[in-house]
């Protein structure tokens, strides 16, 4: 479970860098970049919610 949490806040760090890219300088292949990595953060939280959800019936 931890390595999953790790693997959240990393994408996480990187959409956020990406996302304020394209924000403040309208950098558009960063949009595309934050874009996937929005995508793969929904994709991780839903893992997550499943692992969290086994772990609480043990």
């Amino acid at each position: 479970m931890k390595e999953l949490f790790d693997k959240i806040v990393a994408e996480f760090e990187a959409f956020q860098k990406d996302a304020t890219s394209q924000i403040e300088s309208g950098n558009k292949a960063a949009g595309t970049r934050a874009r996937k990595s929005a995508l793969e953060v929904s994709k991780l939280m839903k893992d997550f919610r499943k692992v969290s959800v086994e772990e609480s019936k043990k």
